[in-house]
């Protein structure tokens, strides 16, 4: 059994601070669902508490007005920190959402430090302030720090979203509130940990642990300036509708359904090894992952059959076993839901390749087999709703415009690549597909460029200098005529 964690306060401010309320979030294992560590349920006083030390912080503290090579000595001293305990934060994240160790090494730990180092080089680089020539004279333009962010973050990759929003809002000057999920509080107190050690001034950061409830509040509250989420589409509408009370500025990173495209000239070989991975990874609980791939229906029993061995020759296991390639899903209702998508794939018309239930010898835990599904036509429920699981539509299209207008086909506009030969082709085909991120024969996300949506996969973007600006607001100065500097 595995060792039990318990937290009995709240990071408030960077100080451990003893909660209002007396409710416990208990965080379950999805591989032997026991519980395996409980935190403080934060309630909305605890919100008020940290809202208020964050406004104390931006308003009169010295965050927002220290130098930039002064901030960014604390937030390289969180970056190396997570790179000292990357291996612990690994572990942590495993037990609590099922991700593969091996996985959550590269991706959770080492990618959320990667996400720091990028956000420190954009910083290095931005400009801050520019004087320009207007039409009626000399300007002075500023970007300044938004304010008060509030930041909630999901259970999937949580140090990694948490990274994408907290080292630019760091950067820019501005205290934040983190709200992590309540399947995913352990690995936040670590986080916390390494801020506080890293010499954060008072107030410039709390760790909030709680439900749906708790965060509207935090969403809606009139201290926050500035609200970054990342979840489901119709969550994401509600923090847009709630953070309008206040016309409080919003990020939205949501969901995806994003398309795989092979071309006909690609190897078969090559697209398999290539598209499988970024299928199934983190057991397909990525709103980035690959979950239609559309290949040529002259081709498609090659590609049926390539794209089903490799899909049952997955490891299904123990997450925290370093073989294993697919673990449990985070809770039950996700297990739930995905068998539930399975069955209506079935009534659909649909046709399972491989998996389709339950592992075997897998009773206890939270786990569905990859499943491939073939004959999908992109009208079915499963080729147009994110099922967040390990089950993938596999779907034939006649020519390259065919195939263009089924990725196209869709509420979503997350993520995508292309596999082919000719790589100025496939660069071709990605300024075609209207999504926010493409790949040409590979998977990649890369924390210098901009990442976000077109359509219902949200607002704004994340890294690169565009998701570094989402943390500044923009002031113009008007300089006298005659004024030289």
């Amino acid at each position: 059994m595995t060792e039990l964690v318990e937290h009995g306060q709240l990071y408030i401010g960077g100080e451990l601070t003893d909660p209002l309320g007396q409710e416990v979030i208990e965080v379950v294992s999805p591989h032997t669902e026991e519980v395996i560590g409980r935190v403080p349920h934060a309630s909305r006083g605890d919100v008020d508490r940290a809202v208020a030390v964050a406004r104390a912080a931006f308003d009169d503290g010295p965050w927002p007005r220290l130098s930039l090579d002064e901030r960014i000595a604390v937030v390289t001293r969180i970056k190396d920190g997570i790179a000292l305990r990357h291996e612990e934060i690994a572990r942590v994240i495993s037990s609590e959402n099922g991700s593969p160790y091996s996985w959550a090494v590269l991706a959770q730990a080492l990618g959320a430090m990667m996400v720091w180092d990028a956000a420190i080089t954009v910083a290095r680089g931005f400009t801050f302030e520019e004087r320009r020539d207007g039409v009626l004279g000399k300007l002075l333009v500023r970007r300044e720090p938004v304010g008060v962010v509030a930041a909630v973050v999901p259970w999937n990759v949580p140090q990694f979203v948490a990274a994408a929003k907290l080292a630019p809002a760091l950067l820019a000057g501005c205290p934040v509130i983190l709200k992590p999920s309540p399947e995913s509080p352990l690995d936040a107190y670590l986080l916390g940990e390494i801020a506080r050690e890293a010499g954060l001034p008072e107030g410039v950061l709390s760790i909030l642990p709680a439900d749906r409830e708790v965060s509207e509040y935090l969403v809606g509250h009139p201290g926050v300036d500035k609200v970054s989420f990342t979840g489901s589409v119709p969550a994401g509408k509600r923090v847009m509708e709630v953070a309008a009370r206040h016309l409080t500025r919003v990020t939205l990173e949501l969901g995806g359904k994003s398309a795989a495209v092979v071309l006909p000239d690609a190897d078969v070989a090559t697209a398999v090894a290539g598209i499988v991975p970024a299928a199934w990874m983190n057991n397909g609980q990525a709103c980035v992952a690959q979950t239609r791939v559309l290949v040529p229906r002259a081709r498609y029993d090659a590609y049926a059959d390539a794209f089903a061995a490799a899909a049952a020759a997955l490891v299904v296991g123990d997450p925290l076993d370093p073989a294993t390639q697919v673990g449990p899903l985070v809770a039950e209702r996700q297990q739930r839901r995905n068998l539930d998508y399975i069955r209506v794939g079935q009534e659909e018309g649909a046709k399972i390749l491989t998996g389709g239930g339950r592992p075997a010898g897998l009773d206890r835990g939270w786990y569905v087999e990859p499943t491939l599904f073939g004959d999908v036509d992109n009208s079915m429920r499963i080729a147009r709703e994110e099922i967040f699981g390990p089950v993938v539509c596999l779907l034939p299209y006649t020519d390259e415009a065919d195939a263009v207008r089924i990725a196209d086909d869709s509420d979503y506009g997350l993520s995508g690549s292309v596999w082919t030969a000719d790589i100025e082709h496939g660069i071709d085909i990605a300024r075609r597909v209207r999504t926010g991120t493409y790949s040409v024969n590979t998977f990649s996300l890369d924390m210098l460029g901009p990442f976000g949506g077109y359509k219902n996969s949200g607002l704004g973007r994340e890294f690169g200098p565009e998701g570094f600006g989402e943390y500044l607001e923009h002031k113009m100065i008007h300089l006298p005529a005659g004024w030289e500097a």
